[in-house]
């Protein structure tokens, strides 16, 4: 007759073929670790006491220290977009001729204003996500970083790639986007602009060229089989993105720095009206940085077709415009 064999001795008092059989078990069986003892050092706890008390000081102190130049709440005002946002302003960026209105919708603040820069204001403005009008810094800072590494990229496929392609291009960049700021600092100050949120708005306008710049390198490639930017099809693109993006920062930038004081602008909005011939300097500023300045820059970046001696060259003048 068969039978089932017998039930498995216990273990409980038997330690053979453990590894762990000199460590201590935590209730339930479960094995833990308490590595010699050592969390359990005092020593050890002030250590991890001390550091912890070091990071949460040098923490504090960067985002006083940044708060002098940069208010970090009023940023994650312009980083909060949506999905759907970012579609529609791209298309938006790209084919910006029948949009109406361009107008940003402002609403009542309460209490408390969610933007730092309308605190003292009775309206505010609406963030990206509920204003398709709204700028952002979300668009423009993806565009730099997609635009540096298509450039590598493109330079790659052409057989040109070198070590230095990436880090020439992103230079070139980089002085673009800071000679502008300079020069936006610069009119801001002319122009007697003093709202820190006009400044901004400036700053994340400018970013809005990459994307131009980005769509006529992928579609100057393609027509060209790889030849670079040049000829017909390069400045076929290049005259059409670059009318795109000036037409869009010649209407969104009208409402930033030419309050219209016939429409009815809710009174405590932060937009008032200035002076004729204020005015007057505001229209000769927003003309040349939408078409002269822009046409510029977006230039310089999207003729690079990732040749040595041309990135070095395009680098070497964003140089000296930053020297002088």
């Amino acid at each position: 007759m068969m039978r089932s064999p017998p039930p498995p001795q216990s273990q409980s008092n038997s330690n053979y073929g453990s590894p762990y059989s000199g460590q201590n078990t935590m209730g339930g069986g479960t094995f833990a670790p308490n590595f010699g003892g050592f969390m359990n050092d005092g020593t050890a706890q002030m250590g991890y006491q001390l550091g912890k008390t070091a990071l949460n000081s040098g923490q504090e102190y960067m985002e006083q220290n940044l708060n002098r130049y940069v208010s970090i709440p009023a940023l994650k005002h312009y980083f909060n977009v949506s999905t759907p946002y970012v579609l529609r302003k791209l298309l938006l960026v790209l084919f910006p001729w029948r949009h109406k209105p361009w107008s940003r919708e402002q609403r009542p603040s309460s209490t408390s204003s969610p933007t730092p820069s309308s605190s003292s204001s009775a309206y505010y403005f609406l963030p990206p996500r509920d204003d398709l009008n709204s700028p952002d810094m979300y668009i423009p800072v993806m565009a730099f970083v997609t635009y540096i590494l298509l450039s590598t990229l493109l330079a790659g496929l052409r057989g040109q790639f070198h070590p230095e392609v990436m880090g020439l291009t992103a230079t070139t960049a980089f002085v673009v986007v800071l000679v502008e700021i300079l020069g936006l600092k610069f009119g801001t100050y002319v122009l007697s602009i003093n709202n820190d949120s006009q400044l901004l708005d400036l700053v994340a306008y400018s970013g809005y060229k990459f994307v131009g710049v980005i769509v006529t390198l992928v579609i100057s490639e393609t027509l060209n089989r790889g030849a670079g930017t040049g000829g017909w099809a390069g400045w076929t693109v290049f005259t059409y993105t670059f009318m795109a993006n000036a037409f869009f920062l010649l209407r969104s930038l009208k409402y930033v720095l030419l309050p219209d004081s016939s429409s009815a602008t809710p009174a405590g909005s932060g937009m008032h009206t200035v002076a004729r011939s204020q005015r007057n300097r505001r229209t000769q500023f927003l003309f040349i940085y939408s078409y002269i300045v822009q046409f510029i820059f977006m230039w310089i970046l999207s003729r690079q077709d990732g040749s040595p001696a041309q990135v070095k060259s395009v680098a070497a003048v964003a140089g000296k415009v930053v020297g002088t």
